[in-house]
């Protein structure tokens, strides 16, 4: 999936569209990629002398992953909105700076009649970062 793509699928533009490509996804899981950029505005302030990617900022850019999957499932309607409705097990092992390539992937746990949960890692040169467990909500178009 390229970025035009993820535009259609997400409402989510510059500054807060987290992904820059999606590898893989299906029903079952997904592979996103996010190019991780020292002209981002969050460096500016996160933290001075010593940029890094700020823990919300990668659960968002994990939820917006996980949306190429919840796109592949039976009942999803297109030009319908996806809400993050809940996280759990959030852990954050190392930082993330500019110049990484942060790959996001995940597994669809479950997903029923508008409801879903991924299981997510996000990680650099293969080393896990942070994971999560995310919880989603349909709005139908």
């Amino acid at each position: 999936m390229d970025i035009q793509e993820i535009l259609r699928l997400l409402p989510h533009r510059y500054p807060f569209l987290l992904i820059d490509r999606v590898l893989h996804a299906d029903e079952k899981g997904f592979r996103a990629l996010k190019n991780v950029t020292y002209n981002e505005p969050h460096f500016q302030g996160h933290f001075p002398g010593y940029p890094i990617m700020p823990g919300v900022l990668i659960l968002e850019a994990m939820a917006q992953a996980a949306v190429g999957s919840i796109a592949r499932q039976p009942g999803f309607k297109p030009g319908g909105l996806v809400f993050l409705v809940g996280v759990e097990e959030a852990r954050f092992k190392k930082p993330v700076v500019p110049g990484d390539a942060l790959v996001l992937e995940g597994e669809v746990l479950f997903f029923r009649r508008g409801l879903g949960k991924v299981a997510v890692r996000a990680l650099v040169e293969g080393e896990e970062r942070a994971s999560a467990t995310l919880s989603f909500a349909l709005k139908e178009a």
